[in-house]
Order: structure tokens, then sequence, then C-alpha cells
């Protein structure tokens, strides 16, 4: 995601981050966390959104798969109202390793995703990892 966001950037292209709950707790429980030095990334993205008027936090989240949830719809949304109000067409894009995790749609986000950009008649362009 990060990777992705930064190249948009690179771009001019118009970045909207939605977030489950606030940038700093994010950035310790799902940037920093991971192998790799994400950090400085992500501030710099969140910053730029920041200024740019494009960053979502949702409030009342909690961690764990509802706040990823939430926030996937509200995803979804945001990208549905822009390309509406823009009148561009809208594909959904994730990038994952193509292999869902269990049975149960939070057991895996990618895959629930991808369910739910099908549900709402979105193409969905899968990026495989592997």
């Amino acid at each position: 995601d990060l990777l992705a966001l930064d190249v948009a950037g690179s771009l001019d292209m118009r970045r909207r981050v939605v977030l489950p709950y606030s940038p700093e707790r994010f950035r310790e429980t799902s940037v920093i966390d991971r192998k790799g030095d994400w950090g400085p990334l992500f501030d710099a993205v969140i910053e730029a959104v920041t200024a740019s008027g494009d960053l979502i936090v949702l409030e009342g989240q909690q961690e764990g798969s509802a706040g990823y949830v939430a926030a996937q719809e509200t995803i979804l949304d945001e990208a549905q109202a822009i390309a509406a109000a823009e009148g561009s067409d809208l594909v959904a894009a994730v990038v994952w390793n193509g292999e869902p995790r269990g049975d149960d749609d939070d057991d895996d986000m990618s895959e629930r995703f991808v369910r739910q950009a099908e549900a709402r008649g979105l193409q969905v362009d899968t990026i495989l990892t592997v």
C-alpha cells in the first residue's frame, strides 16, 4: 500500500487514505512492526494526504478485524463517490498472493476486499505477489 501511495504521489495523482484509527496508533501496529524501515515513508504519505485534505480517520474503531472491515467499506465508498463525481471508471486493485487464509472473510482482508468490490459490481484487478 505504501509503495503504491508513494508512486501515485510521484505521478501527482490524488491519494485518499482511510485509516481505522489514529495515524500514530496505525503506525505502531501496522507499519513499524513489519520488516523493513516503513515508518519514514508512512510519515511522508500521511503528511501529504493530510495537507491535501485526503486523510480519513475513522472515529471510534477498535483494533482488529472490525476496524479494518470498516476501513475497507469506507475505501470502497470513497472510491465510488470520487469516480462518480469525476465521471471516471473505477477499478479495484488488490495486491496479494491470491490464496485466502481461511473460510471466514475476516481471516484474510485481501480476500474480503475482493469479495466486497465484486459485490459492488466493480472490476477487480489482481496483482499477484508470487
